[in-house]
């Protein structure tokens, strides 16, 4: 069985190595959601991960809720990662840029006062975090049928930016509670047109968005990213076997570069699993490479490739404090310790401390 730090491909991807990076938002960008030089050498210092899968990247002002995130909607945001996808590339990495809508998580203050969209008229629980501190969310709408081609629209756009930006590839962001994820799940979607009711009406705009990014860039550079067993941000569903399967089946169908599951344990430090890991039935239906992600340390990582389970493991908050964290799982140095929370999400391109500057 391959080792952690055996190469695979992904697609049109030759990865290193079988530790990928997950996707950690960060908080560093402009308020215009442009990426900043700090990125730089923050992308640039975790290079030695096989892939990495970059923060979540809003594909418009309406998926955008996040303070300081990095967009790719527009040609400022291009060139912004330019150099972060070259530094990644002079360092002989390799980097994919994540597809973020967020649905309706994000607040109306994000949108001059309008409402959010989703796959039904409902409110997030909680609080949103926004440029004027946090605020309870707010009822979002129903995306009318009629403006599913705009959404489809806006991800090919966002995917094909990604390409100019000089990135790998992209992979969607379909799970975690955001937009798709919404239309996904029974817990939030209430609709009874057809993209509501039924596991295959409500697959069916990811099925649609993968369709448009996979015609955009190709089927070789787009990847998924789905979260089976957790509720999160009130996104849940009482069956996530057959929903996840039949995605899982439609995602195969595409010929995707690789699949990635997060699925917390019910102790899991970030999120809890309620529902056992759907990854085992998924294998099954899903015919590309499978990657899993959540709390795993470097022997369970390697224990669940020995097994087949998996065919890379990706590794998220170890990266804050460890960029040269494939280094250290090789020669089985002590990691450093997490960086306290208050670091993990910053507040512009000021914010060096816990992203390049450690005490």
């Amino acid at each position: 069985m391959p080792s952690l730090f055996d190469p695979i491909q992904v697609g049109a991807i030759s990865a290193a190595n079988r530790i990928f990076m997950a996707p950690l938002t960060r908080g560093r960008a402009t308020n215009e959601f442009v990426p900043t030089s700090i990125m730089v050498e923050y992308y640039a210092q975790r290079a030695g991960a096989g892939l990495i899968i970059s923060e979540a990247s809003p594909i418009s002002v309406e998926g955008a809720g996040w303070p300081y995130s990095a967009g790719i909607w527009n040609d400022k945001q291009v060139e912004g990662w330019k150099p972060v996808t070259e530094a990644v590339h002079k360092a002989g990495g390799r980097i994919i840029c994540q597809l973020w809508h967020m649905g309706r998580i994000v607040h109306p203050d994000f949108l001059d006062g309008k409402p959010g969209v989703s796959a039904s008229a409902t409110i997030a629980p909680d609080y949103a975090y926004t440029y004027k501190g946090k605020k309870p969310y707010e009822r979002a709408r129903a995306l009318g049928v009629e403006e599913i081609p705009r959404i489809l629209n806006d991800y090919a756009n966002a995917a094909k930016n990604a390409m100019r930006a000089g990135f790998d590839g992209v992979q969607i962001h379909a799970a975690n509670g955001y937009l798709i994820d919404q239309f996904l799940r029974e817990g939030s979607n209430f609709r009874s047109d057809q993209y509501g009711g039924s596991v295959e009406n409500r697959v069916r705009l990811l099925d649609e968005v993968t369709g448009a990014v996979v015609d955009a860039i190709g089927a070789d550079r787009t990847a998924v990213r789905l979260s089976p067993n957790e509720p999160i941000q009130g996104v849940y569903d009482n069956k996530p076997v057959p929903l996840f399967t039949e995605a899982a089946k439609r995602l195969s169908a595409h010929k995707i570069a690789f699949l990635e599951l997060r699925e917390p344990g019910s102790n899991g430090t970030f999120g809890r699993g309620v529902h056992p890991p759907v990854a085992p039935d998924i294998q099954k239906a899903f015919k590309g490479p499978l990657v899993l992600n959540s709390d795993y340390t470097e022997e369970m990582g390697q224990k669940i490739l020995d097994e087949g389970k998996a065919d890379a493991v990706a590794y998220g908050r170890p990266f804050i404090t460890n960029p040269d964290l494939v280094q250290r799982f090789r020669e089985h140095l002590p990691l450093r310790p997490m960086a306290d929370m208050k670091y993990w999400y910053g507040k512009g391109p000021e914010s060096l401390e816990g992203y390049l500057q450690f005490s």
